[in-house]
């Protein structure tokens, strides 16, 4: 049977991981972007949330999936080698009706089955966080939170899911689905025809359009949720030990404050509900981040100062209606399943949904599923140089000298990490890019965000791919621009000495 999965995001990555265990099974991915987890899953607070704080009266689906989701990622960071924590998070509360609203949740924790989620005080609550600010009363502490690296999630599922067999097409954009007899027939796209059995759509933001297409769900719309971000450089003093976050609204979990797996400072989101039309506009506003600051007061007894920002960005988020996630099989067309609308705390879910949505097919097409014998659940990550003790960083680099070539010293990314990314990224079918190096290797993510490594980084890349520099991609735009580009164009040989 063939099943084509829409979306390269963490859902439609772990959708195809879990599609990728059984025999009988041939899985393509399409994604329109350049590479996996460009969308949402790339730009969101990187949390495993707990599921205290889903309602199961009101997203019983949600609820389930959310709680099951944390317990699976347990087992996937270990197996496909991503970098995580589990510091277990705060819900900090300043006031009496904040503790009344925050008690909810501890309710809300046992009804979903989530253990450990408790009301502390005072000393405790210090002994806990001690950046935690003064003017907290208390907090519903939840120990079983996690923090991942988001990107490099999306990365090591999609790696493992093409070991096993998946096809990934990337800058493939679903355009529409073919259907003839109320039986889909595959998939239109700007690259061609690709027939598929059986459509799963997980396209994140754009999900109702692929819906429609398909003739389903007409008047499903999904509505972008930007949420914006202030990330702070390592250095920055300010490095709580847990999740911190204000108590949620109706309309979001509330701003975090949380130190991330690569030693940063994450201040965000905000909740912006936008205009239908505006499924691009990743743009961050003075408003936003004037918030952001504000309520991380809240939180922090200090902030470091704005000098130690490093970056700021924006993510949108799919935001259904009334918040429900639209995950349903269809017999007419009869081979068509919406995955849709998979709003927070979808991440933390996306294990969980995954195998959810592949029962569903199993169920609904009648299909007898068989694991396979030699399906391979491990994925080891790149090899570093940051981080590891002289000795052994003297043993890699007799091995490979390029480990002794720094090109980045913001994060102490050497050639080789960035060649070994080249390849991963070739051997997935994914087009090298110097996003696609900064998100497998940190190159750029450090405090001078490229300034000094990016044109080394893109002279490397030139040199593994043939591409000549100016046509190196950034994302999914060439890296060269205006007069440069046009002089390196007219002198080829110009790129060999930059």
């Amino acid at each position: 049977m063939k099943i084509v999965v829409i979306g390269a995001g963490i859902v439609g990555v772990s959708i195809a991981r879990v599609l990728s265990m059984y025999d009988g099974l041939d899985v393509t991915v399409i994604e329109k972007q350049a590479d996996v987890g460009w969308g949402a899953s790339k730009a969101n607070t990187s949390i495993i949330h707990p599921g205290h704080e889903e309602n199961p009266r009101e997203h019983p689906l949600r609820s389930k999936l959310c709680v099951e989701g944390n317990r699976m990622w347990r087992t996937w960071v270990k197996e496909l080698d991503i970098p995580a924590r589990w510091p277990g998070e705060l819900m900090v509360f300043t006031s009496s009706e904040e503790e009344r609203e925050a008690r909810r949740y501890v309710e809300l924790a046992k009804l979903n089955g989530v253990t450990g989620v408790r009301v502390v005080y005072d000393r405790e609550l210090r002994n806990l966080e001690p950046w935690v600010n003064p003017a907290a009363t208390g907090a519903v502490y939840a120990p079983t939170a996690g923090t991942i690296s988001p990107f490099e999630a999306v990365i090591a599922i999609a790696e493992n899911a093409v070991e096993n067999g998946v096809k990934l097409l990337t800058e493939t954009e679903a355009r529409r689905i073919i259907v003839k007899g109320g039986v889909v027939e595959g998939v239109e796209t700007n690259r061609g025809f690709v027939e598929a059995d059986v459509v799963v759509n997980a396209a994140g933001i754009h999900a109702d359009e692929v819906s429609h297409s398909a003739g389903v769900e007409e008047e499903f719309r999904i509505r972008p949720r930007k949420g914006e971000y202030l990330i702070y450089d390592e250095d920055a003093s300010v490095k709580p030990a847990r999740i911190l976050h204000t108590v949620p609204t109706p309309l979001t979990k509330g701003v975090y404050a949380l130190t991330t797996v690569h030693g940063n400072l994450l201040v965000g989101p905000t909740a912006e509900d936008l205009p239908y039309e505006a499924k691009e506009d990743v743009s961050t506003t003075d408003k936003g981040l004037k918030l952001l600051s504000r309520e991380a007061s809240k939180l922090l007894k200090e902030l470091p100062p704005k000098s130690k920002v490093v970056r700021t960005f924006a993510g949108l988020r799919p935001e259904p209606p009334k918040g429900q996630w639209l995950i349903r099989a269809y017999t007419d067309p009869w081979g068509f399943l919406n995955v849709a609308g998979i709003r927070s705390p979808g991440f933390t879910a996306a294990p969980a949904i995954a195998s959810y949505v592949v029962q569903l097919i199993a169920e609904t097409y009648d299909i007898q599923l068989r694991r396979r014998e030699k399906w391979n659940p491990y994925r080891v990550g790149p090899t570093r140089v940051n981080g590891v003790g002289l000795d052994a960083v003297d043993s890699i680099i007799r091995k490979n000298p390029d480990y002794g070539e720094i090109l980045c010293y913001c994060r102490m990314v050497s050639k080789a990490e960035v060649l070994e990314a080249v390849e991963r990224m070739k051997t997935i079918g994914v087009k090298p890019t110097l996003d696609g190096v900064k998100f497998r290797v940190y190159a750029g993510l450090g405090k001078c965000q490229g300034s000094f490594c990016r044109w080394r980084v893109a002279a490397v890349l030139s040199q593994a791919t043939g591409v000549p520099l100016y046509k190196v991609a950034v994302g999914a735009e060439p890296y060269a621009f205006g007069d440069v580009k046009v002089l390196l164009k007219g002198d080829p040989s110009a790129s060999e000495g930059v």
